[in-house]
Formats: structure tokens, C-alpha cells, sequence
């Protein structure tokens, strides 16, 4: 799904913001290949020195980025946004609104913002169907970047070219179940740095 966006973003010309990018756009083709889908919120994005595209605010409540929700003002940054809350999801097991859970849990982004400042605390945020088999660590940097993609100000999250970047490297990784380690499949052992744009 980043990849689709990454080709929207900056392949497309001019670029075009997805606008309602959540887990029922995502579609499973052979060998699990994700598709996006529902392309009937789709903007052109901003072109020239233009920063954003003004609009009437659409889309699925839990997914839409702060500034957007508030001001109707759309820029490729919220597509970010909205992967990660979609990460969020996969990485918790949890939905983006939930009302059947507690006042301070049904929010996904408002229930993780808190525990993103405690390294001791992102085993709770683990989906509980996992019962604790996962590499930590690639637990931790994906919840790094899901973080940096739902962070509240635009000009703080990344470029979807490097959560890609990010992913890909995470999805190279190889998990020893007996270690609970990742171990690189490739040389180098550190995780890309994003810039932010």
C-alpha cells in the first residue's frame, strides 16, 4: 500500500493525494499483493509552489489527518497520515475507532500517542493474537515509523518514498523465533533515517 502511494505521490504528474487510504481500500491480489482501491475521493495534488489543494473535508473519520479534518487543506502529508494509522492498525490488531472500547482507547492515534514516548510500553501495543512471537526489535522500528507518519504536524511526518524505504528494509529482515532477534539479510545492521520534507 505504501508503494501504490509512493507511485501516486511522485510518479503520477501532477502527483495525486489518495484521500481515504484505510485497511477496506486495501485489497489482497495473488500472493497477498496489497491494491488500492475506491479511487472516488482521489485529488490532484498541489502543483508549482503550491503547498496544498483546498477542499471540502471527505473521508473515514480515524483516518483523516488533524489539519485536514480542521481546515480542509490537503497535501500529500496526509495520505502519510492516514498509513499510518493503517500500520497502527496491523502492528495492534486494534481499529482506528473503536467505540466498544474505553473513553481513552477508542481512538487509535489518541490510545498510542502516549505510550510512543515509552520504549517499555510497545509490547502492549503488539497485537495481543501475536501472544509475544515477533522479533522486539522489528516490533520497536515499526512503531517508530507508524509514529513518525501520525504525528500531528505535516511538516513532521515523512515522505512515503522513505516509509517505503523503511518497510522494505524491515520486510528484509530475518526472524529467528528461538532468539526473538532480528537478523539482517543484507549488510549494514542499522535502520534507514527518514528525512522529512
Amino acid at each position: 500500500a505504501a508503494k501504490g502511494l509512493e507511485y501516486l505521490h511522485d510518479k503520477a504528474s501532477p502527483p495525486v493525494i489518495y484521500r481515504d487510504l484505510k485497511c477496506s481500500n486495501i485489497l489482497l491480489g495473488e500472493g497477498y499483493h496489497p491494491k488500492l482501491s475506491d479511487f472516488g475521493l482521489a485529488k490532484l495534488g498541489p502543483v508549482g509552489d503550491k503547498t496544498h489543494v483546498s477542499t471540502r473535508v471527505m473521508g473515514t473519520y480515524g483516518y483523516c489527518a488533524p489539519e485536514y479534518a480542521m481546515t480542509g487543506q490537503l497535501t500529500l502529508k496526509s495520505d502519510v497520515y492516514s498509513f499510518g494509522v493503517v500500520l497502527l492498525e496491523i502492528i495492534t490488531g486494534r481499529k482506528a475507532i473503536d467505540n466498544s472500547r474505553a473513553g481513552g482507547e477508542q481512538n487509535l492515534v489518541a490510545w498510542a500517542r502516549p505510550l510512543f514516548k515509552d520504549r517499555r510500553k510497545f509490547a502492549q501495543m503488539a497485537d495481543p493474537l501475536l501472544q509475544g512471537q515477533y522479533p522486539v526489535r522489528g516490533l520497536y522500528q515499526a512503531l517508530a515509523v507508524a509514529a513518525m507518519c501520525v504525528q500531528e504536524q505535516p511538516n513532521m511526518r515523512p515522505l512515503i518514498a522513505d516509509v517505503v524505504t523503511a518497510l522494505s528494509y524491515l520486510a528484509s529482515q530475518k526472524y529467528d523465533p528461538g532468539t526473538q532477534t532480528v537478523q539482517g539479510s543484507r549488510t549494514g545492521s542499522s535502520t534507514p533515517r527518514m528525512r522529512r520534507e
